[in-house]
């Protein structure tokens, strides 16, 4: 065999990227479910964005060959930061993770089987529970799975979690992210950018939970809300669809005025994100995340960082 088969047979299939920056205690349960994942054939590229905290110390008994770490002493942003794993990647495909959630043992097994098998996908992600700063399940993600209904309403934004996407490198190299991005909206600009000329999807099962932050407050909502319109009236203005402009600007207002409903009825922000509370969640799911968290908590390094 030459050596250049020899190297491609140890390209990892998938690469996913986590971008961290100051991360705390989370990243250690962000970090377990990637080495706990069903699918093993992934290589994870761990950028540190210029942390202050000692997150990566914290982590430092976990180790895995498959993990590339990166650090450089400067804070880039998160947009800046994906497009080096983007460039970095090896794999076929290309997923993320946020430092502070928790994949689903299933969900690489799941994306990776169901992009293989469709060709014609560029994006997949899935649905979504979420959970407290203290891992606690308390309600689900709104979500849509058919391409079509993820892109019905493009002045409204595209509920596809931006922690669950996979997609094929080929196609974030393409495509990549906006940088400098703009202000927590990197994922929503990528789609509305790529939405015309790409095809999603989502999966209906819930293989990510999604912190909630406690710190998340109204200035940010703000910042984040006229940040996103602008992203929508510039686009919209440079095809002429004066429309959809309009319908972004009354979208804009409206969760401005949700907004601040929230804030007088001191009803806790939850990310800037329309949450379904616990109810709303199904008994299995509740139970399956529930165990899904416990076992990683149980977890411990042993023998030059295998867990057992």
């Amino acid at each position: 065999m030459s050596s250049s088969s020899k190297l491609a047979e140890s390209l990892p299939l998938l690469t996913v990227a986590m971008p961290v920056f100051n991360a705390g205690s989370h990243l250690r349960l962000a970090l377990l479910s990637i080495i706990q994942q069903s699918f093993a054939d992934w290589e994870l590229i761990l950028i540190d964005d210029g942390s202050t905290d000692r997150a990566f110390e914290d982590v430092a008994d976990i180790v895995d060959a498959r993990i590339r770490i990166v650090r450089d002493g400067d804070n880039r942003g998160l947009a800046a930061r994906l497009n080096e794993a983007i460039d970095l990647a090896r794999g076929e495909f290309f997923a993320r993770m946020d430092q502070d959630d928790i994949s689903h043992p299933d969900r690489f097994n799941r994306q990776v089987a169901f992009l293989g098998a469709d060709h014609s996908l560029d994006l997949v992600g899935a649905r979504c529970v979420t959970i407290s700063e203290s891992n606690q399940v308390l309600g689900v993600l709104p979500g849509r799975c058919e391409h079509k209904e993820i892109c019905r309403r493009p002045w409204l934004g595209f509920h596809l979690p931006h922690p669950t996407w996979m997609g094929r490198t080929a196609w974030f190299r393409k495509h990549r992210y906006a940088a400098p991005g703009p202000y927590c909206c990197e994922d929503q600009e990528f789609l509305l950018r790529t939405h015309e000329v790409s095809r999603f999807h989502v999966l209906p099962e819930y293989l990510l939970a999604y912190r909630l932050r406690d710190q998340f407050g109204f200035t940010k909502a703000w910042r984040t809300r006229r940040t996103l319109y602008g992203i929508q009236r510039q686009y919209f203005s440079n095809k002429g669809d004066l429309r959809s402009a309009g319908l972004a600007l009354a979208g804009f207002w409206l969760r401005v005025a949700k907004d601040v409903w929230t804030l007088t009825t001191q009803v806790p922000f939850l990310s800037g994100c329309k949450a379904s509370r616990h109810p709303n969640v199904s008994e299995a799911n509740l139970e399956t995340w529930q165990s899904i968290i416990e076992d990683l908590n149980g977890l411990h390094m042993v023998n030059g960082g295998k867990v057992t």
